[in-house]
């Protein structure tokens, strides 16, 4: 595997002008974005257009979540920007009608779990009565049996998660931190190459590199440490 094929940057930044300077500084070393809601509202979904139009992978951050046929409408739509991967929460209709939409596309749907920033403490105030591990492993059944491409989990959940879902789905993990890193709002974390041995097929990371002095050593020392764990 290439690890260059498999690490997702997080354009975690306000303005487009941040992100294409971000993207100059990485470039042929990085081919994979994720654009989420913050770039989203600063003008990302052309930006997201502009990137696959370059020949770059784009991961949009999305986590669609509402009625069958607003969720169905919206990932045609999204088909026809040329995105590689897109999130949707992991309910089963929702799940379901993103599956339909993108039915003979290249587009990857993956299934949200629960978010890395979220312990059982905060499932039990939002009025759930299961744990992070067992909601994350009963969402990934009902992604697998909707027919979506992969999961988004945390990476303390990869293998458990692998083992549900087999070996064909993408196991999409952020909240990955190298060793010594700050882990900013972040509570369920995990170094890149642990993460790949736990089973993560990719890796999104934010901060660690958003926010390094020199963003492009920060991103080559960690494909470095994927490409190591993928060949062990």
């Amino acid at each position: 595997m290439q690890a260059r094929n498999r690490l997702i940057v997080g354009l975690d930044v306000p303005t487009i002008a941040e992100a294409e300077t971000l993207v100059a500084k990485l470039g042929e070393d990085v081919s994979f974005y994720k654009i989420g809601y913050q770039l989203t509202f600063a003008g990302g979904l052309e930006f997201a257009r502009d990137l696959a139009r370059d020949g770059k992978q784009v991961f949009l951050d999305m986590k669609l979540l509402d009625i069958d046929n607003t969720v169905h409408s919206a990932v045609e739509n999204i088909v026809r920007m040329g995105m590689t991967m897109l999130t949707i929460h992991a309910y089963p209709k929702a799940m379901a009608a993103a599956v339909d939409a993108a039915r003979g596309s290249g587009l990857c749907l993956l299934g949200v779990t629960v978010l890395t920033s979220m312990d059982s403490g905060d499932l039990i105030e939002a009025g759930y009565q299961a744990d992070p591990r067992s909601l994350v492993l009963k969402r990934a059944e009902q992604a697998r049996a909707t027919g979506m491409g992969g999961i988004v989990c945390s990476a303390e959940e990869a293998a458990a998660v692998r083992a549900v879902v087999g070996p064909e789905l993408a196991v999409v993990t952020p909240g990955i931190r190298p060793a010594g890193a700050d882990k900013g709002d972040q509570k369920r974390v995990m170094t890149p190459a642990d993460a790949i041995q736990a089973g993560a097929s990719h890796l999104v990371v934010g901060r660690p590199i958003v926010k390094a002095a020199d963003p492009l050593a920060a991103a080559c020392a960690i494909l470095e440490e994927m490409q190591g764990a993928f060949t062990v």
